[in-house]
């Protein structure tokens, strides 16, 4: 099974959107772009619609988290289901992701069925918004 969206993958680590894009395509999302941070992301993202965006948190010159708050900001792209990523796991951390607006919040490093579950999860809740 195929998603019929694009997603979009954001992250200053080319490895580590290798990595996303591979677990991507096991579980069925392979219309994927990439972005190499936050800047080019919202370029990408006036220009395309997505279904998802998964991004890194912590990258510069614009953060995941200030991409976030852009896209919610944004009436064209606020209900897009958003995944920020980060290595740490903190309570406040988590905290401000859902308060931007975050979907789902996923710490590295992570499994195709985590993946899944935590897309599932912020798709069931854009749907729900919506």
């Amino acid at each position: 099974m195929t998603a019929n969206f694009k997603v979009l993958v954001v992250d200053d680590y080319s490895t580590m959107v290798r990595i996303v894009r591979k677990l991507l395509k096991q579980i069925g999302y392979d219309d994927v772009d990439e972005a190499s941070n936050g800047g080019m992301a919202l370029e990408m993202i006036q220009k395309n619609s997505y279904g998802l965006i998964i991004s890194d948190w912590n990258m510069e010159p614009m953060s995941g988290y200030d991409l976030l708050r852009h896209v919610r900001s944004n009436a064209a792209t606020a209900q897009t289901p958003f995944i920020l990523v980060t290595a740490e796991s903190r309570a406040d951390n988590v905290a401000a992701a859902k308060e931007a607006g975050a979907n789902e919040y996923l710490v590295k490093p992570f499994s195709a069925p985590v993946l899944k579950e935590k897309i599932d999860k912020a798709l069931a809740v854009a749907k729900a918004a919506a």
